[in-house]
C-alpha cells in the first residue's frame, strides 16, 4: 500500500473520530500531494516524493512552531506540534548523530576525500544516499565538524 493511500485511509479514520487537528495535516499533505501529480501531468506520486512532501511540511511545522514559542503563543505552537507529529508517521526513521557520521566516514574512504576543499563532492552525495532519512542541516554541520 502506497503512503499516499495510507494517508487517504488516516482522513477517513480522523474524519470519523473527529479528529480536527489530525485531519487538518492529513488534508494539506494530501493537498500537496495532488499539487505534485497534477503538476507533473501523472496521476500517481511515488512514495519518495511523497516522503519529500512530508519531510518538506514537517520542518516547515517545526519552525513555525518555534517561531511561535519565541513570540509567547503558546496556543499556536500546540497545534503546530501536533501536526508535525501526524506528519511524522510518515517518515521514514531518523538517522541518529553516530550513524550519520559513520555514513560520512565511509563516504570519505569511498570518494577519497582529503580536506575540505572537498565538502561539496562529499555532501552531494551523502544527500543523495541519506534523502528524507536525515536532515541536510545536520549532515552539513557533521561534514564541516569531520573535515576541519
Amino acid at each position: 500500500m502506497s503512503i499516499a493511500s495510507t494517508i487517504n485511509d488516516q482522513i477517513k479514520a480522523a474524519m470519523l473520530a473527529k479528529d480536527k487537528d489530525r485531519l487538518a495535516a492529513l488534508r494539506d499533505v494530501k493537498s500537496k500531494i495532488l499539487l505534485e501529480a497534477t503538476s507533473g501531468g501523472s496521476s500517481e506520486v511515488s512514495d519518495e516524493v511523497t516522503v519529500k512532501i512530508c519531510l518538506k511540511l514537517y520542518k516547515q511545522r517545526m519552525e513555525t512552531y518555534e517561531l511561535y514559542l519565541a513570540q509567547g503563543r503558546e496556543d499556536l505552537a500546540s497545534e503546530e506540534l501536533v501536526q508535525a507529529k501526524v506528519i511524522e508517521e510518515f517518515l521514514p526513521q531518523q538517522l541518529s548523530e553516530e550513524e550519520i557520521n559513520a555514513e560520512i566516514k565511509a563516504a570519505i574512504a569511498l570518494l577519497s576525500v582529503t580536506g575540505p576543499q572537498d565538502m561539496g563532492k562529499l555532501m552531494g552525495y551523502l544527500s543523495a544516499k541519506l534523502s528524507g532519512k536525515a536532515d541536510g542541516k545536520l549532515i552539513a554541520n557533521l561534514v564541516k565538524a569531520t573535515l576541519s
